[in-house]
């Protein structure tokens, strides 16, 4: 038994300590927004934010998480879907299929914790989130979009 810190609540989790957070989310949590690709943690589809930094979770065994640890996946990015990210993802209309977007968004997210302002090169050193469908030129705008909203008073 495993007790994590996940969107602000403890949970319990009965599983083994091996196995990876992706798995725990997505098949015993049914936190399904959390994607699975590549396994390996190279694309970035199940990126989640452990305190704050954009982890790549299926490269997480659940055994190295405890519950001082915050875990933040897309779900709890935001209850309502108005995160600034969020918000100029569907002005935007930034996603093509949309498998990888979750991962894109937590990745992004992290970014601007750490600089409200990047520029593209920022953007493209710390988004290298994989995406098939080429969607990068969108994910950048969408970054530099919830920039402004979130100075125009935006979430």
């Amino acid at each position: 038994m495993a007790r994590i810190n996940l969107n602000g609540k403890l949970v319990d989790v009965d599983v083994d300590g091996s196995t990876p957070l992706l798995w725990v989310l997505r098949e015993q949590l049914g936190l399904t927004g959390t994607k699975y690709a590549c396994g390996i943690g190279t694309c970035g589809s199940c990126t989640v934010h452990i305190n704050g930094e954009a982890v790549r979770s299926c490269l997480v065994p659940l055994s190295s998480l405890d519950s001082s640890q915050n875990i933040t996946t897309i779900e709890g990015l935001s209850s309502d879907n108005s995160h600034p990210l969020q918000l100029a993802w569907k002005e935007l209309d930034v996603p093509q299929c949309g498998y990888c977007q979750p991962g894109m968004i937590m990745s992004a997210a992290a970014l601007l914790n750490k600089n409200p302002a990047p520029s593209d090169d920022d953007i493209d050193a710390n988004v290298t989130n994989i995406c098939r469908c080429g969607t990068f030129n969108r994910v950048r705008s969408g970054i530099h979009l919830a920039v402004d909203i979130k100075k125009r008073g935006g979430a």
